[in-house]
């Protein structure tokens, strides 16, 4: 069984199915902060969504970073740094893209164990 939230017609927020839990890409909210403002707002969310399905970031098992410029790399770093679960960092990848609102700086997308 597949579970979906926040379903709308493009795209779901997340979908639980089989013990794993994939979130859609996340992106900023105010998209007028800088890359610690945005990053933390994206991470803010993935948390909250995370906690809906019962798990949390200690649990994550995939995250995927894309920045708008690399050059944002050392300041999305060192939110992300708090941020991650120590002990238990997951496997990353960040690479540079155009994303869909050039106001964005950030989108992670992450996946997670129940």
């Amino acid at each position: 069984m597949v579970q979906r939230y926040d379903v709308g017609s493009r795209l779901s927020e997340m979908a639980v199915h089989n013990g794993t839990v994939y979130l859609a890409g996340q992106v900023p909210t105010d998209a007028t902060q800088d890359i610690a403002g945005q990053t933390r707002q994206v991470l803010d969310q993935i948390d909250a969504l995370l906690a809906r399905a019962h798990t949390d970031k200690s649990r994550l098992l995939m995250v995927q970073i894309f920045l708008a410029d690399l050059a944002d790399f050392p300041g999305m770093n060192a939110v992300y740094d708090q941020w991650v679960a120590e002990g238990n960092a997951p496997p990353r990848a960040t690479v540079q893209a155009q994303l869909a609102n050039p106001a964005w700086k950030i989108e992670i997308v992450a996946t997670a164990a129940l």
